[in-house]
């Protein structure tokens, strides 16, 4: 038992002079860029889908238009590299939490820490097997197939219908965090009235359009469950798609796409330089 706890307390010491390097920090922030670029590419193709243009809506397409580009290689590995730099800053910072947080913060910040780990190693990956030629922009087609194998499972219909729900309601705390200005604790040293006034703009819009697109994405996943319809759940593209053909959805569409890329400025540029990490 003894032996155990110096190993555990080795392990969280190493992670610990990990997470202080500042080298290492400055690299985690490219993840914060990368994913910018990534809301920036859907902003830009929900804005061709509402002009009755094509394109995949989601990350998969993003990261596939981002492919084609001139030097699109040589940015899908900086991209990977930056985010899983950013997923392995963040599960160190989990060895961290205890001896920088009171027990009654301490799980609320490691459930941060651990979430934005799964989120940008995902983003991670997906950049790595574009930049391995494995890649797929056809995201909806796959989230439909993971749909219908949840279906198939006993109790998948239940499940489905409960992370649909989680969904919309993660949506809504997007919109929340946007509208009463929320994200300004997550950023520490912004310089003057003109980066504030960045800040405003950028994260009210942007925030706002992100928990638009996934409160529709989840209202789709909870009728794909109560419908027991793998159909209905198409993923991002297809949540943008569903908003578009609603009444006013042309400029419902335009202003989520506005918004999405004022998003991925926020994101890559205001969070990737000021966050608290």
């Amino acid at each position: 038992m003894e032996h155990r706890n110096r190993s555990d307390n080795s392990v969280a010491e190493t992670a610990g002079r990990a997470a202080d390097s500042r080298t290492f920090e400055r690299v985690a922030r490219l993840g914060y860029v990368a994913s910018g670029i990534v809301h920036v590419v859907i902003g830009v193709i929900a804005l061709q889908i509402d002009s009755g243009g094509s394109g995949n809506a989601d990350t998969n397409g993003a990261v596939a238009a981002l492919a084609e580009q001139p030097g699109g290689a040589l940015l899908l590995w900086f991209c990977f590299i930056g985010c899983y730099a950013l997923a392995l800053f963040q599960l160190s910072r989990i060895f961290l939490a205890g001896r920088r947080l009171k027990d009654k913060e301490l799980w609320k910040d490691r459930a941060s820490n651990a979430g934005q780990a799964i989120v940008y190693g995902a983003i991670g990956t997906i950049f790595a097997s574009f930049a391995l030629g494995r890649g797929s922009d056809n995201g909806s087609s796959s989230s439909v197939s993971w749909t219908a194998r949840l279906l198939a499972v006993p109790a998948g219909q239940w499940i489905l219908a409960i992370a649909g729900l989680v969904l919309v309601g993660v949506g809504g705390y997007f919109i929340f965090k946007g509208v009463t200005r929320r994200f300004r604790r997550e950023l520490t040293g912004i310089p003057g009235s003109v980066w504030r006034r960045a800040v405003d703009v950028t994260g009210v819009a942007g925030f706002t359009a992100k928990g638009i697109s996934l409160a529709v994405l989840g209202v789709l996943l909870t009728l794909a469950a109560v419908n027991a319809d793998p159909e209905q759940s198409t993923g991002l593209d297809g949540a943008l798609h569903t908003l578009r053909d609603q009444p006013f959805g042309v400029v419902a569409l335009a202003a989520v796409g506005i918004g999405l890329m004022l998003y991925g400025l926020y994101i890559g540029i205001i969070r990737a330089r000021f966050a608290k990490l």
